[in-house]
């Protein structure tokens, strides 16, 4: 991006109700034509017009604009780190790796314990926010704990300079754009600039929302008529449970079962033979979806907790783990839109059971 070169022609004024003269850019970002003054002196303020033009176009207001672009900053660090994001590679090694690593660093003890005494403290919420949106509290906890320690880790970059910069950066640009986009409309919306710190790709807030994310799903969980994702683990609680009922949470059922598997079973008869269209690495792992009474008829028994019959579920054996198989309700799709990864909604959902005390 060192490289680029643009061209601005300005407007006569600022307030011009007249077309204001093109803008010649990169192929990397076409603009539309901005309204902005300022003769740009590098190329991220160049691209800061291509921005402040896309966010008029989106309808954010003037006063929120004017209010950013000054302070709007180049965040090296953030491209750093997103440069060191490998792209996948598939692997079709049909050996499957071990969870108790992962469930042994991840689900400590001390991750339980304040779990549990934030359940204890915060029940009366949670069970309203259960009987509003039918998920369960101790798996909303359990998102908490594993986002961002219990509100103690959020993350402190400053999401619009993170977000402008990884856009400028270009790996992902229409994501980051978008994102960025979604960032200006919470100020339009009252949130206030220190409020938006997060993870250097733009989590922000105790669920660890994206902006878009935010905008769309966070919810008032204690009743005062504000959703404040930031300060606020009651409305944080219910803003993970209006993501997960959005990703299709299903009331009244556990997110997954450890069951026993009989030597017998056939396991070329029940490989899963659809291609996902994301994370295909993830769903390798996971069986064709059959009901719970046509697993137990071929012999896979829960060892515990049991779902009902007419539940459809997937088979995922986990060597090394806690248990040498789980069957895994559509609750653990929800979990994986949250974060896919194997690894993440099963400890998501473990440290839920630990926390409830199941």
């Amino acid at each position: 991006m060192g490289g680029l070169k643009a061209w601005v022609l300005v407007a006569a004024s600022a307030g011009s109700q007249s077309a204001a003269a093109p803008v010649q850019m990169a192929q990397a970002y076409p603009s539309p034509k901005p309204a902005y003054v300022a003769q740009p002196s590098n190329p991220f303020d160049q691209y800061k017009l291509y921005l402040a033009a896309r966010a008029r176009r989106a309808g954010v207001r003037e006063a929120t604009i004017q209010a950013v672009w000054p302070y709007l900053t180049l965040n090296e660090r953030a491209m750093e780190l997103d440069r060191a994001q490998r792209p996948y590679a598939p692997s079709y090694s049909t050996s499957l790796p071990s969870f108790g690593p992962y469930i042994n660093r991840h689900i400590t003890s001390s991750l339980i314990n304040r779990g549990q005494a934030r359940y204890s403290a915060h029940w009366g919420n949670l069970s309203r926010i259960q009987a509003r949106y039918g998920v369960d509290p101790a798996v909303i906890m359990a998102i908490y704990g594993k986002e961002t320690s219990y509100g103690a880790v959020t993350g402190s970059f400053d999401l619009l300079d993170a977000l402008a910069s990884l856009g400028y950066e270009g790996r992902r640009r229409a994501y980051f754009e978008d994102e960025f986009l979604a960032a200006l409309k919470l100020l339009d919306q009252g949130v206030r600039r220190y409020q938006l710190k997060g993870s250097y790709a733009g989590a922000t807030g105790y669920p660890q929302f994206m902006p878009s994310v935010a905008l769309r799903l966070r919810a008032d969980g204690d009743g005062d008529g504000y959703a404040d994702i930031w300060r606020n683990e009651d409305d944080a609680f219910a803003s993970i449970a209006n993501y997960l009922r959005d990703a299709g949470w299903k009331r009244n059922v556990a997110w997954g079962v450890p069951v026993r598997i009989p030597a017998t079973l056939n396991r070329a008869a029940i490989q899963s033979r659809v291609a996902p269209p994301r994370c295909p690495a993830v769903y390798r792992r996971h069986s064709r979806w059959l009901s719970v009474g046509e697993w137990r008829a071929l012999g896979v028994v829960p060892t515990g907790r049991t779902l009902a019959d007419h539940e459809q579920a997937t088979l995922m054996e986990t060597p090394g783990a806690y248990a040498q198989a789980y069957l895994l309700t559509t609750n653990y799709r929800a979990i994986l839109d949250y974060n896919c990864s194997n690894f993440y909604a099963m400890g998501v959902g473990l440290l839920a059971n630990a926390i409830a005390r199941r």
